[in-house]
């Protein structure tokens, strides 16, 4: 019989068993995982044997030397073992034990390290490639969450108006296309600032960011969640509101509009003032052609222009006598 610290060394997990079925020596590793002391215990009161299953002795134990065994320790982390018995000749035999496929969940259970393996064994080298392939996997997730995020933020990026953060035309064309495959409602309001030429000539194309901004901020406080608004160009807006919404209620909303723009933004010192025109235009059961809806809204809003500039008109709405249908207080 090899000496006990070369066993210790080359089967860690290895039982010196007596004729008597009693546990003589026990390798290092089987100490680590049991939960009770091993030397003196009979094996098959610490080990269930479940395959073969007439295994209830020692003499049918020592009748399996030579084929592979299926057990686990009876008290503890219940971890399947697989073995083989070698008799020693005297009664006795050698009984060498391994966690086969179990070797992760026993590593995670027992805090195994390497030096809890023999030197040969391919566990050791297999839970190095496991933990490499982990590292590689959590990588590999690593960039494809920065790489989703840059997609994220360039679709973002290429939606957005870089001046006002608003959405741009193409953010525009893609939530009409939504409303006209949905068949859904939908109700547009096209805003043009009045006075905003001056506004520039005047002060410079710095004064001019700062209004358009200040436009931007407006708007975002007076949409909801769900609304889009948008910038399409120069001192142009548009408001995209889903679902019915009463004339009466956008009426509202395009009047504290003008009210809210009226009011003078400061730039170096002085005054800068504007207004806006207003049309406004509904598809109250959606429509096929969305370029219609934003010709109709476009309608409007020179409708109010022409009559005085400062106010609202919705599409299709007869001026009222002396001036415009709609003058949002002025």
């Amino acid at each position: 019989m090899l000496p006990e610290e070369i066993l210790h060394l080359i089967c860690p997990m290895h039982l010196l068993l007596e004729p008597s079925g009693h546990i003589r020596q026990a390798g290092p590793t089987l100490h680590k995982i049991s939960p009770d002391p091993l030397e003196g215990a009979r094996f098959l009161e610490v080990f269930e044997v479940f395959r073969p299953r007439a295994v209830t002795c020692m003499k049918q134990l020592l009748q399996t030397e030579g084929r592979k065994i299926r057990l686990r320790l009876r008290g503890g982390v219940r971890t399947q073992l697989y073995g083989v018995l070698v008799a020693n000749g005297q009664g006795g035999a050698v009984v060498n034990l391994s966690f086969g496929i179990h070797v992760m969940s026993a590593v995670r259970d027992y805090a195994l390290t390497s030096s809890d393996f023999a030197p040969t064994d391919l566990a050791v080298e297999m839970l190095y490639l496991v933990e490499a392939k982990s590292a590689a996997m959590d990588a590999s997730r690593n960039l494809n969450t920065r790489l989703q995020g840059a997609m994220v933020a360039a679709e973002e990026r290429a939606f957005t108006d870089t001046l006002t953060g608003l959405r741009n035309r193409r953010a525009l064309d893609a939530v009409l296309e939504r409303f006209k495959r949905g068949r859904e409602p939908f109700a547009l309001m096209h805003i043009d600032l009045d006075f905003f030429k001056q506004v520039n000539d005047t002060l410079g194309h710095a004064a001019g960011d700062l209004v358009l901004r200040h436009v931007a901020r407006i708007m975002t406080d007076v949409i909801r969640k769900d609304d889009t608004a948008v910038r399409v160009g120069g001192d142009e807006f548009l408001i995209v509101f889903g679902g019915l919404m009463r004339s009466e209620r956008l009426g509202e909303i395009a009047a504290d509009l003008i009210d809210r723009i009226e009011e003078p933004v400061s730039y170096d010192g002085r005054e800068c003032r504007v207004s806006a025109s207003i049309g406004i235009a509904t598809a109250s059961s959606g429509i096929d052609n969305p370029d219609e809806l934003l010709e109709q809204a476009d309608m409007a809003l020179y409708a109010s222009k022409r009559a005085g500039r400062a106010q609202f008109r919705f599409f299709g709405e007869a001026p009222a006598e002396g001036g415009p249908a709609q003058m949002a207080g002025k």
